[in-house]
């Protein structure tokens, strides 16, 4: 017998050899049918897949996390096999589920799958999902799998069979498809009942452009069409909300071949909203006790080597530049900088907690597969700040950072959120993490603490912490659901002892201090292309890069429609005329699209009672306004961030 461990508690024996499924039957048969896989001591595993040892076992739904990312990359594997019947000869790369659905990488040779053929594909899949064929993992030898895959000539195969030993190497087998994979797998191909094949892309086989270009189908799968009709919806909605297709449409951010990929050129439209952004952050973090800081863009390789940074981030930093035989490299984070900065004059307990805040632009070679808009790129403005600190003051100055986030969810009207505690990995120190598992699980309860005592919701994610300690990843949801990485608020332990960082304590001694790595609004490119899409491009008043367009009917009122201009932009509201030889039926139109806030229009009777009539985004008509009232009450909503 087994002993199995459950997530409330609770401990059962078990034959040994039983599997997740038979252990949920013994439950209950309704819980056997929501099964979709397993979580056994902390792996994913097939739900048929037999235990022999006492473990601690969570049983996964469509509801959780893992197992949604187990439906749906066995949604991957039917897919394959709707595409073999449709293509014979096709060559796999890999087929792994993604944020929301699937997507496998194939080579078609030199024939090209079309919209059309998507269509039909999904009935393949439909016709295959219906035969309920199970899942089946084998362990194969590596001979084996090599030959299996050698007489089929897929060098895509044989290419990661190259990286794997015996021991490492499964097939799993549903209907007619066979394929290389470590999985895991739902029970069986009848639980897949509601199928979109939603796109079709290129990509370079391993991200290498150098490579050929593999086809990229994307799919989403849900267990009832209730689930996929909604998605299909929201799918629509984020669509118009995407936000470079907002970013360009309303003269936010570009880029350019000249420039290069993942760095955007902010357009004066964007400008504003970085430096609405900026004064934010600023008057926050002033009432907070910080000190602002600036530092250059590059450095020498020892202020790498030093933090360690090198070689741990190399991959993510641009190549070194050689000048008199030194190496520079650009700066690819702040906090060597900063902690330079700390050590320039002696510090004492009294100079405890100094907070050295920058918006500082960073450098990151991130690969060219991963760029995505204002999400992934290579120029970055991160809001960034350290904090120096005692054991003492940290749980005071951790839980104050995670107030500062609280506040800027009610401004920005971020509704959904969670606090990602992400832990070390034993098993990692000396590799990924730095070597000290006494201070890893002391600053992880630490931060544990402070989480727990402010009733923040939060979850644990190991193996996902910082090299130099224990992290929070700030997941945030737009209005419409999509979920976003908004920043991090780590902890460092290891830094200040790297750099020989210390003060002076109350007993007159040498002391390094804890140091607190937050950036509570990200970077200005990952939280703008979040707000775009947030708003829909209807950014709030304090935010919008046009506050107020000023339309007269025509050009008998254009003088006095400029002294209203000049009256908005005395009363420092973000104003500019439509002067254009245009009906103001367009006019209105046009504004509307650009997405501004407010409208005036200006006429005969405007003119006569010094008023203006006032058109809102989005509501319509909201009646005519003596000038002088609406400008407080523009004045008011800006100054309030309303």
């Amino acid at each position: 017998m087994i002993k199995i461990s459950f997530p409330d508690g609770a401990v059962r024996e078990y034959p040994a050899g039983s599997s997740s499924m038979d252990i949920a039957k013994s439950i209950s048969e309704g819980l056997a049918r929501k099964i979709l896989a397993a979580s056994v001591n902390g792996q994913v595993w097939d739900a048929s897949r037999p235990i022999y040892a006492d473990s601690s076992l969570k049983l996964l739904t469509w509801d959780d996390t893992d197992g949604k990312s187990t439906f749906w990359h066995s949604s991957a594997h039917l897919m394959a096999e709707a595409v073999e019947s449709m293509f014979p000869g096709v060559k796999f790369w890999v087929g792994p589920a993604v944020e929301r659905g699937f997507y496998y990488d194939m080579d078609l040779g030199d024939r090209t799958i079309s919209e059309d053929d998507l269509r039909k594909l999904e009935s393949k899949m439909a016709e295959l999902s219906k035969h309920n064929s199970p899942y089946i993992r084998k362990e194969i030898p590596k001979p084996e799998a090599v030959a299996y895959f050698a007489e089929k000539g897929d060098e895509y195969k044989l290419d990661l069979l190259s990286g794997l030993t015996d021991g490492e190497i499964t097939f799993y087998t549903q209907g007619e498809f066979t394929d290389l994979c470590r999985g895991p797998h739902i029970p069986h191909t009848g639980l897949i009942k509601a199928i979109k094949l939603t796109s079709i892309a290129g990509a370079y086989w391993k991200g290498d452009e150098k490579n050929k270009q593999l086809t990229r189908v994307y799919g989403v799968t849900f267990p009832n069409q209730k689930e996929l009709d909604e998605y299909l919806l929201l799918l629509e909605e984020a669509k118009k909300r995407d936000h470079r297709k907002l970013g360009k449409e309303l003269g936010i951010f570009t880029f350019d071949d000249d420039i290069g990929p993942g760095l955007p050129l902010w357009m004066p439209n964007g400008t504003v909203i970085i430096e609405e952004l900026e004064r934010l952050a600023k008057e926050t973090e002033q009432d907070a006790g910080y000190k602002r800081v600036v530092t250059p863009h590059i450095a020498k390789e020892s202020l790498y080597l030093t933090s360690g940074h090198l070689p741990y981030y190399a991959e993510s930093m641009y190549p070194p530049m050689e000048l008199e035989g030194v190496k520079y490299y650009l700066k690819a984070m702040n906090c060597p900088h900063h902690h330079k900065i700390f050590d320039a004059e002696p510090k004492s307990y009294k100079d405890l907690p100094l907070r050295l805040a920058e918006y500082g632009t960073c450098y990151r070679y991130e690969q060219s597969g991963e760029l995505f808009g204002l999400m992934r790129v290579r120029c970055l403005h991160m809001n960034d700040a350290h904090i120096y600190c005692s054991r003492e003051q940290f749980a005071e100055e951790f839980r104050a950072v995670n107030d500062m986030y609280l506040k800027y969810f009610k401004i920005f009207g971020i509704d959904k959120y969670v606090m990602r505690l992400s832990l070390h990995d034993p098993a990692k120190l000396g590799q990924k993490y730095i070597d000290e598992p006494e201070l890893w699980l002391e600053t992880e309860e630490m931060v544990r603490q402070v989480l727990k005592e402010s009733n923040i919701p939060y979850v644990e994610v190991p193996d996902e912490g910082a090299f130099y300690g224990p992290k929070i990843d700030v997941q945030i949801w737009s209005i419409i659901g999509r979920e976003f990485t908004l920043a991090t608020n780590q902890v460092d332990f290891a830094q200040g002892r790297r750099f020989k960082l210390s003060y002076t304590n109350k007993d007159n001694q040498p002391e390094v201090p804890l140091i607190i790595h937050r950036a509570p609004l990200g970077t200005h490119e990952r939280f703008i292309g979040f707000l775009l899409e947030h708003y829909a491009g209807k950014f709030p008043l304090w935010l919008a890069p046009v506050q107020v367009k000023v339309l007269p009917i025509s050009d008998k009122f254009v003088e006095y429609s400029r002294k209203v201009v000049a009256e908005l932009k005395k009363a420092d509201i973000r104003a500019e005329l439509d002067d254009r030889n245009e009906k103001i039926g367009k006019k209105i139109r046009d504004t509307e699209l650009m997405k501004v806030p407010y409208m005036f229009v200006i006429g005969e009777k405007e003119i006569a009672e010094e008023s203006v009539s006032v058109r809102k985004q989005g509501k319509g008509d909201a009646g005519m306004v003596p000038l002088s009232e609406i400008l407080l009450t523009l004045k008011a909503e800006k100054e309030n961030r309303q």
